[in-house]
C-alpha cells in the first residue's frame, strides 16, 4: 500500500512538472510583439522597381518601443508571432526621409587624408579641420572626388527613396531594463556607422 501511494505521489509530481514544462515552452512560442520586448529580425529591402538593396539573412535583435526601428514598422509588428513574415511599403517620410539638398557640400580636396575614398562617412565632430560648419548629429559620406575637391553628402544613402521590405520574425524576447533605459537593443534599423574605405554596409 506504501509503494503504491509513493508511486502515485511521484507520478503526479512527474505530471506537474511535464504540464509546467509544456505551459513555459507554450508561453515562449507563442509569445507576441510588444511594447519594449526584443525581437530578432531578418529582411530583404527593395526598392519600388524590385532592385534588391539589402539582404540581412542572420537575425539581428531590435527593440520595440525605442529608437531601433521605424515607427511604420513597429507598428505592423505588434501583436505577431515568432515565424511571421511580413511585406511592407515605406513611402520616404515613413523610413530615411526625403532627400535634403541643403545637406550637400563642397570641401576642399586637400584638407582630407590622401587615403580617403568614396563612400568613407565622418561624424559632424570628426571632420578635418578648416571645413565648412555642417550641421551636428549626421555622418556625411564622401559621394565623390576631384583633384580640387570632395562632395560630401549628410542624407541618409537611402534618403528620398521608397522601400519595400519583407521581414521575418526569428525571436521575441523581453526587453532588459538596460536596453530600455539605453532606448536600443545596440542596432537601429539601417543605422549607419563611420565607414572605412571598401565598407558599404548599412545595416
Amino acid at each position: 500500500m506504501a509503494n503504491h501511494a509513493w508511486d502515485n505521489a511521484c507520478h503526479c509530481v512527474t505530471g506537474f512538472w511535464r504540464v509546467a514544462a509544456f505551459q513555459t515552452l507554450n508561453c515562449i512560442h507563442t509569445m507576441e510583439v510588444t511594447q519594449q520586448c526584443v525581437v530578432g529580425l531578418t529582411w530583404t529591402l527593395k526598392d519600388t522597381l524590385g532592385e534588391e538593396l539589402d539582404v540581412l539573412d542572420e537575425p539581428v535583435e531590435f527593440l520595440i518601443g525605442g529608437d531601433d526601428l521605424f515607427k511604420r514598422i513597429e507598428e505592423a509588428l505588434q501583436g505577431h508571432q515568432v515565424g511571421d513574415e511580413l511585406d511592407l511599403h515605406l513611402e520616404p517620410e515613413e523610413a530615411f526621409g526625403d532627400y535634403d539638398e541643403s545637406l550637400i557640400f563642397l570641401e576642399k580636396r586637400e584638407l582630407f587624408p590622401e587615403e580617403v575614398e568614396e563612400g568613407m562617412s565622418f561624424e559632424s565632430s570628426a571632420m578635418p579641420k578648416g571645413t565648412n560648419p555642417v550641421p551636428p548629429d549626421l555622418l556625411y559620406t564622401i559621394t565623390e572626388i576631384y583633384p580640387e575637391h570632395v562632395v560630401l553628402d549628410g542624407n541618409h544613402p537611402l534618403a528620398g527613396i521608397a522601400i519595400r521590405l519583407h521581414l521575418k520574425i526569428a525571436s521575441i524576447r523581453e526587453a532588459t531594463e538596460e536596453e530600455v533605459g539605453r532606448g536600443t537593443a545596440g542596432t537601429g534599423f539601417f543605422r549607419i556607422e563611420p565607414m572605412a574605405p571598401g565598407n558599404d554596409t548599412v545595416h
